[in-house]
């Protein structure tokens, strides 16, 4: 996915060198022996992608939009593996393009066993590794949340604006 038709060496190959050259990047079955080891692999492909070509058993599946903050052990909105900054987490996407991007910058939060798979999931296929077809693609992660307390839900037909006021004036307003 480089920029072949633009000049040879475009800012976000540059981008891409940059974040590369402070990886150790794992080919894949090399990944999946780390996970043998108690790494984890985090899987950023979207829906389609995985519905399409199938999942690695028990990777963890984040979009990644949401990636930092399901990661960071220190924010509120992490998944529950996110427990240490010594955590190996290995990202994979399609190709292996974003996924280095992406564990660039969680080396940046100070996860620094973070890394990639080279050639990302298309290489994981070509390697012959496992790959399951679920029925439906596995929900991506999220952090664990109190399920709704109804006891406090607004009666039927209250308008958003009484919702608004009264949660403003009971401070739970974000």
């Amino acid at each position: 996915m480089n920029c072949e038709y633009a000049a040879p060496a475009t800012d976000v190959d540059r981008l891409l060198e940059q974040a590369r050259a402070g990886l150790h990047r794992l080919p894949p079955a090399e990944a999946w022996a780390a996970v043998g080891r108690g790494a984890l692999i985090v899987d950023t492909r979207p829906e389609f992608q995985r519905r399409d070509a199938g999942e690695i058993p028990g990777a963890v599946i984040v979009e990644r939009n949401h990636l930092e903050w399901r990661l960071d052990p220190t924010c509120g909105s992490r998944i529950p593996e996110a427990t240490s900054h010594e955590i190996m987490w290995i990202v994979i996407c399609a190709e292996g393009y974003s996924s280095s991007l992406a564990a660039a910058v969680l080396r940046h939060l100070g996860l620094l066993n973070a890394t990639d798979v080279i050639g990302g999931f298309d290489a994981w296929m070509k390697a012959g590794l496992p790959v399951v077809h679920p029925a439906q693609p596995t929900v991506p992660r999220g952090p664990r949340a109190a399920p709704p307390d109804i006891s406090t839900a607004p009666p039927a037909g209250t308008s958003v604006g009484a919702i608004t006021r009264r949660a403003t004036a009971s401070g739970t307003s974000r």
